[in-house]
């Protein structure tokens, strides 16, 4: 079936990803797939980590925390680093995808407001531009 999971994180916003975090853990678990989370965040302090080693360590300590709560048992963890997470984010989750070989992508998303039928939201631009299948949960 698929081969490869992602699955983005926001670790600022984790009591937001629930309903998508259980949906990719449930289907890695069906499908025995792999599962990758990864997440972006400023060369910069942010209210997540200091600097890029306390970042990745979250996000590593994340990952076992998921694996442990969902039983998985094939879980990675990529944290990328970028200038500007706000303006480079979309690009910088479909590098994510191709890095890591995701054939498939489970992400959260919110209900869409004004702003989104104005500007696309990251999900819809994710999935509009992917080569990956795309689950967005919201």
């Amino acid at each position: 079936m698929y081969k490869q999971m992602m699955i983005p994180v926001d670790l600022a916003h984790i009591e937001r990803l629930e309903k998508a975090l259980r949906t990719g853990a449930d289907l890695a678990k069906l499908y025995d797939i792999p599962v990758c989370y990864i997440s972006v965040s400023a060369n910069t302090p942010t209210a997540v980590a200091r600097n890029p080693t306390e970042f990745k360590e979250k996000l590593e300590q994340f990952s076992v925390v998921q694996a442990e709560q969902y039983g998985l048992k094939n879980v990675s963890s990529a944290p990328y680093i970028s200038h500007d997470p706000a303006v480079d984010l979309d690009k910088t989750l479909l590098k994510a995808a191709k890095d890591c070989g995701a054939d498939l992508v489970v992400m959260a998303s919110h209900v869409p407001g004004l702003a989104e039928h104005l500007f696309a939201s990251n999900a819809g631009y994710f999935a509009s531009y992917s080569e990956a299948s795309v689950l967005v949960v919201r």
